[in-house]
């Protein structure tokens, strides 16, 4: 053989294990099923993208601080995407678009039994673990004269982005109290937006459901006089016979200047996965996610609420094997 034609070889030789090994050798031991050397420790899947929510929402802020984790543990493409939220984020999972998100569990609860928003129950959802409660944050100023839900007949309201886990519930909340779309003026806001009508005079009081606090109230109370709207804790039990993923709880003291704790309802949120992903996979971002809880902590307040012995408490969905596994060896 000629060294002109060896060369040639040589080369296309070693490019082809540039290749495999690149590849992760994809025919015989997967980045995630190997046993043994560096491999064990990364994922079958090569992505990893986390549907969050508005970009000023905690779902954006700790999904951001979770896909930097999962990038930096397993060299997996992890990002997060911004959505409209809960609907949209269980959507986006049906359809194979994304691997993780956050939800609200009232939206949750409604891909799983397949009503409200969705036609037919969402098979390709599994939850991982019940997270930290979004407060109902019903908002107004000071001299609206509104104190109560059942104050806000009549009034111009926005009630989150359309088909929002903010939205869905400030749906379900109102309906509790016999007050249905007809008898208020809805408008469809985000936390953003919302803010700015309240700002301007262009609404009367806002659905803000999240973790405390949301930054966009607590930016609006250093510039506006606010209220918060009181939800009665029996109204709230009363109304969880229908709904129970509603619980009550309140609005701690000088969380927005207010000088006493605030009574309201709340709703767990949800960390879900694809159930597609493998239970290996899922086993491995469901304890790299508990691991990173100081990370996510200290990129937002709410986080401090997630534990992993109230992880299990409040799901409303099925559990990913993956996941199973994890908490079986707890």
């Amino acid at each position: 053989m000629s060294k002109k034609k060896w060369s040639s070889l040589a080369a296309g030789t070693l490019l082809s294990a540039l290749v495999l090994a690149a590849c992760g050798g994809d025919d015989g031991g997967s980045s995630a099923g190997g046993e043994g050397g560096e491999s064990s420790e990364g994922l079958e899947t090569r992505i990893v993208t986390i549907a969050t929510g508005g970009a000023s929402g905690p779902y954006n802020i700790i999904g951001t601080t979770l896909a930097s984790e999962y990038s930096d543990a397993f060299g997996v493409n992890s990002k997060p995407q911004t959505t409209g939220a809960s609907v949209e984020n269980i959507n986006l999972i049906k359809e194979g678009k994304v691997e993780m998100a956050f939800v609200m569990s009232d939206v949750l609860t409604e891909a799983v039994d397949g009503t409200g928003n969705f036609s037919e129950p969402v098979d390709q959802v599994q939850q991982v673990a019940a997270l930290y409660p979004n407060f109902v944050q019903v908002v107004t100023t000071a001299d609206s004269g509104i104190e109560t839900v059942d104050d806000l007949k009549g009034k111009r309201v926005a009630v989150g982005d359309q088909n929002s886990g903010v939205e869905v519930n400030a749906r379900n909340l109102l309906e509790g109290h016999g007050i249905t779309y007809d008898d208020i003026e809805v408008d469809y806001l985000g936390y953003a937006e919302a803010a700015d009508g309240l700002r301007s005079g262009q609404i009367d009081a806002a659905f803000l459901t999240s973790g405390l606090p949301n930054s966009s109230v607590l930016e609006l109370s250093k510039s506006l006089d606010l209220s918060l709207v009181s939800v009665d804790p029996a109204k709230v039990e009363e109304i969880a016979e229908e709904q129970p993923y509603f619980i009550s709880m309140e609005i701690p003291a000088d969380t927005y200047g207010n000088e006493e704790a605030v009574p309201t309802a709340a709703i767990m949120n949800a960390l879900v996965v694809s159930s597609e992903l493998s239970e290996e996979d899922v086993y491995k971002l469901t304890q790299e996610f508990f691991d990173s809880l100081e990370s996510l902590e200290n990129s937002h307040q709410a986080a401090s609420d997630i534990s992993l012995e109230g992880a299990q408490e409040g799901m409303v969905a099925p559990v990913h094997p993956g996941a199973q596994k994890y908490y079986d060896e707890q």
